[in-house]
């Protein structure tokens, strides 16, 4: 038996290492599962190049539970070390980044990867462990050998009867990480960050119902037998050719990755890239709501099948954040923190690659099966809206694909749309006027008006959709966005013609004081007397676009002035000084009707734009009974 330190110089880093990584123990299982699957894989390359003359066979890697003893087992049938394999890896390589570990993260050590990132992989087991062995024979003709280690810097190394080829670690549980004994803990981290490691995985056994042997009776229970229980797919799809796979393949895998939920995928996108930098997935589009705050962080990041985190910031794009799906790079520096992961190159072009596929999927099945893709347009739009918004080069890809919707559930492109319009809808001034409503309910009577006029009316309901119209309003030429309930339609688009006020600027000056004085000096309505068709309504509650605009993008983040998300509602109060009741309004002789007329005159164009409630609409309610009696 030889004894020995350890090769290096602080005197204990193994305290260090529990401090460090404190927050993160868990990650020591797929440290060690790791291990053992580049000792498996790399047995694989050596017997298929003919360096290593054994039999590959069917490897697995077994993780092995004993509560009495206090230990866990990760055995593997991999390449296994020599006695002078052990001392060089596990005694001297695992240390060689040991200070620069200490000086980088001894303030703050936050990232869950340093110990691999520092060739200190093996060591992770400390974390756990109060004492851990090895037990090694490498598939050269050379003895088994024991190695054992209190978590002190002093290891011991003795001969082993080991037969079999590979490696098998025995960590002999600390009293503060007993959980680490439950068969229920092991088996979630297993599911957690070996699900789709490409060796096969045994944790235990399970009983597996046979077929009934021929003549058996009904009653006769069906015969059972106990087999290996392999927590991992080795195979996972991603892995797998685009060619190889069917429909019905990719939704079998987004089952996998998530169990719990029971909405199918509206599409899937393979990504597949191997330079200049290595990276494969399938990012999925579930149903989505225009709810901002829907669940982020479901995209799964591995690193050679190995799941690393689902916090993929930086990495993906923000605006797909959104999405489902698993990414696979080796490529990704994964412990290091997330600005300089923001500020790698390589992840930037990982980002941008990520950006140019969607586009390319989402217009392509915008030209194969438009008919489709506007059926799931209210599915995905908000995801497409996000990444116009974010990302200049999806803007000009998406500017091909991204629909606007009508009120009646037509569909058009942005370039659809203007020719559509422009006969229409351009004003005096050249410029076009897209008309919109947030809500069809809601704006009802204005989009009525709208469409009697020939007009069409979008419906942008997206809460993010302030930010883009005033992104499109900069970055095309005279155009301009207005909801339909900004002005009176004439106005929102206003054409040469304008109508001849019946009224004499006398007798509108005395209307402005009447409806002032009954409106008194607490009203928040801009009264705006207007010529229009007699025809047309005679109270209409406007509300100014770019004021209440703003107000909305202050609310949805950015965008808009400062404070501007806390100002009470504006509205403008415009009346046709061309309708008949008007001029009722203007020659009752008695101040009770007057005050009556106006009233129920206001409350009817508040009850139009659904702000009429509370004590309001009781009063209305009986002030209308009164007057039908």
């Amino acid at each position: 038996m030889t004894t020995g330190k350890i090769n290096v110089s602080v005197d204990n880093i193994f305290p260090l290492i529990k401090k460090f990584l404190y927050s993160d123990h868990e990650i020591f299982l797929r440290e060690l599962i790791s291990n053992a699957t580049d000792a498996t894989l790399k047995l694989k390359h050596l017997s298929s190049i003919g360096e290593a003359k054994v039999e590959y066979g069917n490897p697995m890697i077994e993780v092995k539970v004993d509560k009495k003893g206090k230990k866990l087992h990760v055995i593997d049938q991999g390449l296994g070390m020599t006695e002078d394999e052990v001392k060089k890896y596990i005694n001297e390589v695992a240390f060689s980044g040991a200070e620069e570990f200490l000086n980088k993260y001894e303030d703050s050590a936050k990232d869950s990867g340093i110990i691999g990132h520092f060739g200190l992989g093996f060591y992770s087991a400390f974390m756990v462990a109060d004492k851990v062995e090895i037990i090694t024979k490498s598939f050269k003709e050379e003895p088994a050998v024991h190695w054992s280690c209190d978590g002190s810097p002093t290891f011991n190394i003795k001969k082993s009867k080991k037969e079999e080829r590979g490696t098998e670690i025995i960590l002999h549980i600390a009293d503060d990480s007993k959980e680490f004994l439950e068969d229920s803990k092991i088996s979630e981290l297993l599911n957690k960050y070996n699900k789709f490691m490409p060796v096969p995985i045994k944790f235990g056994t399970k009983t597996e119902t046979l077929p009934k042997p021929e003549g058996a009776k009904e009653d006769d229970p069906a015969p059972t037998q106990e087999v290996d229980n392999i927590v991992n797919n080795p195979n996972p799809a991603w892995t797998k050719q685009p060619a190889d796979l069917k429909e019905e393949d990719y939704k079998s895998f987004y089952r996998e990755l998530y169990p719990m939920q029971f909405e199918e995928p509206l599409f899937n996108i393979h990504l597949n890239v191997d330079y200049p930098f290595n990276l494969t997935g399938i990012l999925y589009f579930p149903k989505l709501t225009n709810d901002l705050n829907i669940q982020k962080d479901r995209i799964q990041l591995y690193q050679n099948q190995v799941f690393v985190t689902d916090n993929v910031e930086g990495i993906v794009p923000e605006f797909l954040t959104m999405l489902r799906g698993v990414i696979d790079s080796p490529d990704i520096p994964l412990n290091v923190s997330r600005s300089y992961l923001q500020a790698d190159g390589a992840v930037k072009k990982i980002s941008s690659y990520i950006t140019r596929k969607v586009a390319d999927k989402l217009n392509s099945l915008f030209k194969n099966n438009r008919e489709d893709f506007e059926a799931k347009w209210n599915d995905i739009k908000i995801v497409i809206e996000y990444g116009m918004l974010s990302e200049d080069k999806f803007f000009e890809k998406a500017d091909k694909f991204a629909l606007y919707p009508t009120v009646d559930e037509s569909f058009f492109t942005f370039e659809e749309l203007q020719e559509k319009i422009k006969g229409n809808q351009t004003d005096k001034d050249d410029k076009l006027v897209i008309l919109y409503t947030s809500d069809k309910e809601a704006q009802h009577s204005y989009i009525e008006a709208a469409k009697a006029k020939g007009y069409e009316v979008l419906l942008m309901d997206s809460p993010i959709i302030g930010h883009l119209m005033q992104k499109l309003e900069t970055s095309k030429e005279k155009i301009s966005f207005a909801r339909v309930d900004a002005d009176h339609i004439d106005k929102l688009i206003q054409k040469e013609d304008t109508q001849i006020s019946k009224l004499s600027d006398e007798e509108k000056e005395k209307l402005k004081t009447d409806l002032e004085t009954v409106f008194g000096e607490k009203s928040s309505y801009t009264v705006q007397l207007e010529a229009m068709d007699s025809d047309a309504s005679p109270f209409i509650i406007t509300e100014p676009e770019f004021m209440r605009r703003m107000k909305e993008m202050q609310q949805t983040g950015g965008g808009g002035m400062f404070g501007m998300g806390n100002m009470p509602e504006m509205y403008n109060l415009i009346v046709n000084t061309n309708h008949e009741l008007v001029s009722e309004i203007l020659n009752t002789k008695t101040a009770k009707k007057k005050e009556r007329l106006i009233n129920q005159s206001l409350d009817l164009a508040k009850l139009s734009k659904g702000l009429l409630k509370g004590a309001e609409l009781t009063e209305f309610i009986k002030r209308s009974y009164e007057m039908v009696k």
